[in-house]
């Protein structure tokens, strides 16, 4: 999913009455689940790619923050 970031991915899940997606990053180590929600239209709201954006760097900043 580029609209988030390089290494974005959104997995497709259909239920009984709902497609759930989940959207995610694979990273060399970890694979950080950004969001999961229940899509009821073609395109991604914005919402939801505001959201993972924020999640994923805030993930980035923690992690940075362990390494120093």
């Amino acid at each position: 999913m580029p609209d988030i970031g390089k290494r974005c991915h959104e997995l497709r899940i259909v239920d009984k009455d709902v497609t759930w997606r989940i959207i995610y990053r694979i990273d060399s180590d970890f694979i950080p689940i950004a969001d999961v929600f229940r899509k009821k239209t073609q395109k991604t709201p914005v919402s939801v790619i505001k959201t993972c954006k924020r999640r994923l760097q805030q993930y980035d900043e923690a992690i940075k923050s362990k390494k120093q």
